[in-house]
């Protein structure tokens, strides 16, 4: 049976977790041999790899879950506010984020060196510009929907992130402890999509209505 979401008049609250199965893998440290500058802009920290992180009680971080289907036949606008990339301490900040089509996207170089942001979309022209100035930014837009497209610094290897481009609000990435939040979704029966860069994807059908609400849950292996 699909899963049921909350909601107060014609709109409603999904919610639920991403759980990883199995031993939680220990994230690799990244060597920043590459630009002996990365380690003084991190202040001595290490740089741990992003693209499996488990958290507390198997949560799985970093996943981007966005309504894949349901809203045929309605538009949302775009927001006016741009969305934030920053390549910060020499990784993306942050590593999975999602935004709206035709929604502008801030890229920022707040490290005093070279970055380039390559950016892969599967649905549109690849890109690669230069930011060679600290605090440096660049603002693109996307014009159709894209989940996901990674962006990489051909400086820097180790640096990636990915961007879903949605044509609605109602997409959320799970925090540290697998769980994710998306709003005002109006009333109505759609199919959910969960996407991980080392694991895939599921899909969930959910049907937002007024009863109870019941917890969304996928599980990776």
């Amino acid at each position: 049976m699909p899963e049921v979401a909350a909601q107060t008049g014609a709109k409603g609250v999904i919610a639920g977790r991403v759980l990883y199965t199995g031993t939680a893998p220990v994230p690799q440290t990244l060597a920043l041999d590459a630009d002996p500058g990365c380690q003084t802009f991190r202040g001595g920290q290490p740089l741990l790899s992003e693209e499996l992180l488990v958290g507390s009680g198997q949560g799985l971080q970093n996943a981007f879950v966005y309504l894949k289907t349901g809203l045929e036949g309605r538009s949302f606008n775009a927001p006016a506010a741009a969305a934030r990339l920053d390549q910060k301490g020499c990784q993306y900040v942050p590593h999975v984020m999602g935004m709206q089509v035709n929604q502008p996207l801030e890229i920022v170089n707040s490290d005093a060196t070279l970055h380039n942001v390559h950016g892969m979309p599967q649905t549109q022209k690849d890109f690669n510009l230069g930011m060679p100035v600290q605090n440096m930014k660049l603002i693109r837009q996307f014009a159709q929907p894209d989940v996901m497209i990674k962006f990489k610094c051909d400086v820097h290897p180790w640096m990636n992130a990915y961007v879903g481009v949605v044509p609605h609000p109602f997409f959320a990435v799970t925090g540290a402890d697998g769980a994710f939040q998306i709003p005002e979704v109006p009333a109505g029966t759609y199919t959910l999509e969960i996407w991980h860069e080392k694991l895939g994807t599921q899909t969930k059908e959910v049907v937002v209505s007024e009863v109870s609400p019941a917890a969304v849950e996928a599980v990776f292996a």
